[in-house]
């Protein structure tokens, strides 16, 4: 079980232990993402005992935060200000897919985002009421991930002290613990139940924002091949067959690969603040994104968006020479790397700017077509039998009139009885 593969990296056990992964996380994929909620509590029940187990041993034990906090820092790099903000662009880089997709799981929320009016069209027409997804998303994930990383450094710190060695995997800490008390009973007890708080937390993770999400994507892509599921399979292979136990050979390489990621996804989320905010002003049209070929407004040069092409390579370029040297060299350290370090922020703002331009010199088909106000529940291009003078009026409003090739007419009703009609020309 000690011995090694991959060239001294991998060990035969953990091997074991990441195909026993794979089974579980290969099962779980087959549960429809709208059946998930329960899983999902169970796993963030388990992993907030893990914590709090963890918590409780360390302090008990060492009666303060540990050594870690009494030490000075030594950046390898430049100063503590660049490590502060490389620290701050792997966590962004990290939780970049779950920014980009947070949609795929928010629109199974019982009570829709609606709290934030960006812009007038946004407004309802018989006011507000809360929403889940944004207090989610502006409030527990980041109080979720800052207390999760001030406990993983408290009790490393901790452990230090009791052990005497720094260990950052929760994991290698957990058997160091197994090991440091002899492998008794107890021990043995702890550290299964601490690990199965770990697994179930990583599990939800993976589905969350890797599987599910790349499943969606997919799905859209090629409908008539892939489903959910389908993706959520072929990713899954992918992570496989990537290595990914060289990403974790050291810490250094797992915070520059953590970095990495931001690299490919802050210009996605630049180019889709820019394009929903600025370009389109919070208007669109809801039965245009789900049309599949040239009738739609969003289907730009055969379904693929060139704008948005080269505002992703612009936002791209600037980080990555950075990313290729550390990776390579991690006693790499120049404007390329310094400009690596704060990835996110670069191609972020990059790409939003880029796009922008882009848009400005061309602008794409579709702007102010649509609406800002989709309700739930509504089912596109189904008029009501009597409602041609509803029709009419919605017809007459738009100042697209004359360039109207068809029309798609929504009509939902409100909680108070009222009904809605929307009609977008495309």
């Amino acid at each position: 079980m000690d011995s090694t593969l991959a060239g001294g990296v991998l060990y035969t056990k953990d091997l074991i232990g990441m195909l026993i992964y794979y089974v579980f996380f290969i099962s779980i994929m087959a549960i429809p993402p709208e059946r998930l909620q329960r899983p999902f509590i169970i796993s963030s029940i388990l992993f907030g005992g893990t914590l709090i187990g963890l918590l409780a041993w360390a302090v008990s034990n060492v009666h303060s935060a540990g050594s870690l906090f009494h030490q000075p820092g030594h950046p390898v790099h430049g100063g503590a200000g660049w490590s502060f903000v490389f620290g701050i662009t792997s966590i962004l880089g990290a939780w970049g897919g779950g920014t980009l997709g947070q949609s795929d799981w928010t629109r199974y929320a019982s009570r829709p985002c609606e709290c934030f009016k960006l812009h007038p069209a946004m407004s309802r027409p018989h006011g507000l009421k809360t929403d889940a997804p944004t207090l989610s998303q502006m409030f527990f994930a980041p109080v979720s991930i800052i207390i999760t990383g001030v406990i993983g450094i408290i009790v490393t710190s901790c452990a230090n002290q009791i052990i005497g060695e720094v260990i950052w995997q929760p994991f290698q800490l957990l058997g160091r613990m197994q090991d440091f008390y002899g492998d008794s009973s107890r021990a043995r007890a702890g550290v299964f139940f601490a690990g199965l708080g770990c697994v179930c937390a990583q599990l939800g993770i993976s589905i969350v924002l890797n599987s599910v999400s790349a499943g969606m994507d997919m799905a859209g892509l090629a409908p008539k091949y892939l489903n959910i599921r389908r993706g959520s399979y072929i990713l899954a292979a992918a992570g496989l067959v990537s290595n990914p136990w060289q990403y974790l050979s050291n810490a250094s390489t797992f915070l520059t690969v953590l970095s990495g990621f931001g690299i490919f996804l802050a210009p996605f989320t630049g180019i889709m603040l820019c394009d929903y905010l600025v370009i389109r002003r919070c208007i669109i049209s809801l039965p245009d994104l789900y049309t599949g070929n040239s009738s739609s407004v969003y289907w730009y040069y055969h379904g693929f968006h060139w704008r948005a092409l080269v505002a992703w390579a612009l936002g791209v370029f600037p980080t990555m020479p950075g990313f290729i040297m550390s990776v390579h060299n991690s006693e790499t350290y120049n404007s390329w790397v310094r400009t690596f370090n704060i990835a996110f922020f670069v191609g972020l703002f990059v790409s939003f700017a880029a796009f922008w331009l882009v848009c400005k010199v061309s602008p794409p088909p579709g702007i102010g077509v649509g609406s800002g106000h989709h309700a739930d529940g509504m089912v596109f291009g189904e008029i009501e039998r009597g409602d041609l003078e509803k029709e009419k009026e919605v017809t007459n409003s738009m100042e697209t009139q004359n360039s109207i090739g068809s029309i798609h007419f929504a009509s939902s009703k409100e909680k108070d009885g009222s009904e809605v009609v929307v009609a977008t020309a495309v």
